[in-house]
């Protein structure tokens, strides 16, 4: 196919010739009605949302430009079809679960998973069996999930209908995804693969193996993470026997019906820009990443790590375009780093957590970029290292899961003071976002190491979400 084409963004450059008279919604009318808004984005991004009409397909039913896009997709990313997806990869992360396993049905995943993936089990009702990852003593952080552990979930629980894999995590970590698909299919078992980091695995050298070329069935790709397109656009990737026709039909359970243009051109054009110049781009990506890992381990106290930390387990790979560092042992958590970088120095990285930070290197990055980073972080080594003595040690908290995420979520519930809870079953979410991987979850025991931890992350500054009770002075529980 010609992957040098967007077929979405040509058929908007002829519909903007035409100088149609639009009696349709967006109400602005091509940014006539809301000339503030027009001056802010300008007036082509206005001129460009509109809604779906014949010459420009609908994403609900594509028979036309979308469906030649999601082709030349899917021939990019080695996929059987690719879907167009402007509700976020939250949306197909969802997607995925609802279109395998039904309620009370079982879903093998590990429990480091981002929040969109058990709220799809609060919707529709499966049953999550968590499989505990593998963690890091020096860095404190979650791994992969470890091809053994995989396996014995899967023995256990022949009955599973599914396997869903992190792959990479936020950190940059990887699983031997290839094993792991084969084992589950041996069972019977679909895979499902968070790939929202891991869109340059479809078009770099030397990158961790995609979870298409992996064999996987289905996989929800961030493009808009690393991959240049707009926010909120991503696709979802089918694979082998996994039905076109019904994958559909589940996404219009909950995507938008008005899809939006401007989502679309962007994954459209973005795709074009990797198909053509991906090995080039991501060549650069990590050259940029290892060349600031280098400069931020010479200045001391940080640990910018890459693949040393593979262990052949539940870190078998690393994604060496990722920039995480560690910064406990110059006495600040991440979210103290990340603070002091967007505060005192203008620099927005990703995330900062108990430990560690995590700067996104992508398509957009230069040299003079970089070096602001490193400069700002050895100023801050310089001014702000102290003692690490009393720091928390580890992100991760094995769960003891009580009751269904759904059961849990609408079981009759009360308010009681977080300082309180301990021993009680929680049904609610508790996070730091980012990165949005759940501290608790409904259904889980509330214990007193998960209590200190929760206090640690609000004292640090983490920005804390998924109550009921924004100040998390309070949380609910199940009354069961």
């Amino acid at each position: 196919m010609q992957q040098n084409r967007a077929p979405i963004h040509e058929a908007l450059q002829i519909f903007k010739s035409k100088r149609i008279v639009p009696f349709d919604v967006p109400g602005h009318k091509r940014g006539k009605g809301n000339p503030e808004l027009t001056a802010f984005l300008g007036k082509q991004c206005m001129e460009t949302d509109v809604n779906s009409m014949k010459p420009l397909d609908n994403l609900c039913h594509p028979v036309s430009v979308i469906r030649e896009a999601e082709e030349l997709a899917a021939e990019a990313f080695g996929a059987r079809h690719a879907f167009f997806m402007v509700n976020g990869t939250t949306s197909a992360v969802q997607a995925m679960i609802f279109s395998c396993v039904k309620e009370g049905e079982k879903i093998i995943l590990p429990r480091n998973v981002h929040r969109s993936a058990i709220n799809a089990l609060v919707v529709n009702g499966a049953i999550p069996v968590y499989v505990d990852p593998g963690v890091n003593k020096r860095l404190g952080i979650p791994l992969g999930m470890s091809v053994d552990d995989a396996r014995l979930a899967i023995e256990n629980n022949p009955d599973a209908k599914a396997v869903f894999v992190n792959n990479p995590t936020y950190y940059g970590v990887c699983s031997d995804l290839k094993k792991i698909v084969e084992i589950a299919h041996r069972a019977g078992m679909t895979v499902l693969v968070d790939e929202a980091h891991g869109t340059h695995f479809y078009f770099g050298d030397g990158l961790p193996l995609s979870a298409m070329a992996a064999g996987a069935d289905m996989a929800a790709v961030s493009m808009h993470k690393n991959g240049g397109s707009l926010t909120q656009s991503s696709f979802l990737l089918i694979n082998n026997y996994i039905s076109e026709g019904y994958t559909r039909q589940i996404i219009n359970l909950t995507q938008t019906t008005s899809g939006s243009y401007l989502l679309m051109s962007s994954l459209d054009l973005s795709r074009k820009n990797l198909a053509l110049n991906g090995k080039k781009i991501y060549k650069k990506v990590v050259g940029l990443a290892d060349y600031a890992r280098d400069e931020v381990n010479r200045i001391g106290g940080y640990y910018a790590f890459d693949k040393e930390i593979i262990d052949g387990k539940a870190a078998y790979d690393f994604d060496s375009a990722k920039l995480s560092i560690h910064t406990r042992d110059i006495g600040l958590a991440g979210i103290e780093v990340y603070d002091i970088l967007r505060d005192d120095y203008d620099i927005q990285i990703e995330f900062g957590d108990i430990g560690n930070i995590l700067a996104i290197i992508s398509v957009g990055d230069t040299d003079l970029m970089i070096e602001r980073l490193i400069s700002a972080l050895s100023q801050i080594e310089h001014i702000h290292r102290r003692p690490s003595a009393g720091m928390l040690d580890h992100e991760y908290i094995a769960p003891e899961v009580v009751l269904a995420p759904k059961r849990a979520f609408y079981a009759p519930k009360r308010a009681v003071p977080i300082e309180k809870s301990a021993g009680m079953v929680c049904s609610e979410f508790v996070m730091c976002y980012p990165p949005g991987i759940p501290i608790l979850a409904p259904g889980e025991r509330i214990t007193g190491e998960i209590l200190e931890y929760i206090a640690y992350a609000k004292e640090k500054g983490c920005f804390m979400t998924g109550t009921e009770d924004v100040k998390l002075d309070y949380i609910n529980v199940a009354s069961v």
